[in-house]
């Protein structure tokens, strides 16, 4: 683990330091948590738009889930 030094603002310190206490963690652990969880949604994000990009340069096209209809289980 490494040491870092990050300036922030006062307001949002003091509301890291509220919301760590009450989760019953500390300033470091829950930074981390957000930073992980920010690095996830981005990824997450990255994902989404290759997908999107693909079937923008690939369509669906009309009977391409055909095969599937057969499959399909609709509950009443």
């Amino acid at each position: 683990m490494k040491t870092i030094q990050m300036t922030l603002d006062d307001d949002l310190v003091a509301t890291v330091d509220k919301i760590s206490k009450a989760l019953s963690t500390n300033r470091s652990a829950f930074t981390r948590k957000a930073l992980r969880d920010a690095i996830n949604k981005y990824k997450l994000e990255q994902l989404e738009l290759k997908h999107k990009e693909g079937y923008l340069r690939q369509p669906v096209t009309p009977d391409e889930f055909i095969e599937w209809e057969d499959e399909q289980v609709w509950s009443d």
